[in-house]
């Protein structure tokens, strides 16, 4: 009886976190950009670019409704339209100390391909008032990290805002400096970890793939070392364009390698050769999966190497983070148990080979 209540404890969080994986999206960040240009210091036109998917379904959340899944690309227009009052509720534009009403228009981009969604571009545009010197900006419709792009006739330059965040003031006449090195370094490293947790639910089951099959520190190191090897080769040569993947392709074959490595653990107990180069093999293609991530978030052309280095660094945190928590949630207390493997790493591994199964099909429709 206690064996059973203790194998039930360690599993039960791991548990929720794959349950939920399988009706959610792998990647939210990114998905969003806003790109703000001021013309002469008269007019100003703002660009939403995101997700139209999950835009309605907030919109339709907020009014306490159920949300409205997988609605047709036709039906997303007026459906956004209709809710043009509730969604100016959480888009705030300030001239100084200046809120201004924008006249906005909804406009929508059907997905190019199984692994996409249908995109929404919300232009707002209005008069510049008076006399005003500075421009602030907040967007409450999403929760992840997103770019702020601003332009006029002195450049350019991006703010990168969490969430509902207040942008920093912005003078008018010119663009605000760049950030710092260190700045750029801070925010794309926050990137990269925050690709693999909380939001890179697929990348986190197989890394978690990886950790179950031995109960060995020298399994779990060869293995994490090769896919970290691997990724960072295709990550690196895909963001200078050496090599180029669809999505189409990426995405359904990361959700078939997480398939596979499930699936291997439940007939394996040791580490093999043919392991690693498997791993490997699909490092390269995880690689290609955080090298889409990074190309719709952007490269500072100023920064870019400082960037992609980053990233990567946040990446491989992300996954010993991943490493971390399942070696404290049922390795550390568990693992040297004889039911271990009968009872945690069999059970587990058939719940993502499900889960990952699942995308497989989802991503090839």
């Amino acid at each position: 009886m206690p064996i059973r209540v203790q194998t039930t404890t360690c599993c039960v969080p791991l548990l929720i976190v794959l349950l939920s994986g399988a009706v959610s999206h792998a990647h939210e960040i990114g998905t969003t950009r806003v790109t703000a240009n001021f013309h002469e210091g008269q007019t100003y036109d703002i660009e939403i670019v995101t997700d139209a998917l999950a835009l309605a379904d907030k919109l339709v959340a907020s009014t306490g409704a159920p949300a409205r899944t997988n609605l047709p690309p036709s039906d997303l227009q007026p459906l956004l339209a209709g809710f043009d009052e509730t969604f100016r509720q959480r888009v705030k534009i300030v001239f100084d100390t200046t809120e201004v009403r924008p006249a906005i228009t909804y406009s929508i981009t059907p997905a190019n391909g199984p692994a996409s969604v249908p995109g929404a571009t919300i232009r707002l545009a209005g008069q510049i008032p008076q006399g005003v010197h500075y421009f602030t900006w907040t967007y409450a419709w999403t929760f992840a990290s997103y770019a702020l792009t601003l332009r006029s006739k002195g450049g350019a330059t991006t703010q990168w805002l969490d969430g509902e965040q207040t942008s920093a003031p912005a003078k008018l006449s010119s663009p605000p400096p760049p950030d710092s090195r260190l700045a750029t370094a801070w925010r794309y490293l926050t990137l990269g970890f925050t690709h693999i947790v909380p939001y890179g639910l697929d990348h986190m089951l197989f890394v978690l793939g990886i950790y179950l099959l031995s109960r060995r520190a020298r399994s779990v190191l060869l293995q994490v070392s090769a896919f970290t090897v691997a990724h960072s080769i295709t990550l690196g040569l895909s963001m200078y364009g050496i090599v180029t993947v669809s999505s189409r392709v990426v995405e359904p074959m990361i959700a078939i390698s997480i398939v596979y490595v499930a699936v291997e653990n439940i007939f394996l107990s040791e580490l093999k050769s043919r392991r690693i180069a498997l791993v490997f093999a699909f490092g390269l293609l995880h690689g290609l999966g955080f090298a889409g991530a990074l190309r719709e978030l952007g490269l500072p052309r100023s920064e870019f190497l400082t960037a992609l280095l980053t990233f990567n660094v946040g990446v491989e945190t992300g996954q010993l983070a991943v490493i971390t928590a399942a070696f404290l949630l049922f390795g550390w207390h568990c693992s040297h148990r004889d039911w271990y493997r009968s009872r945690v790493v069999v059970p587990i591994s058939m719940l993502i080979a499900c889960t990952a199964f699942y995308w497989t099909i989802q991503r090839l429709s």
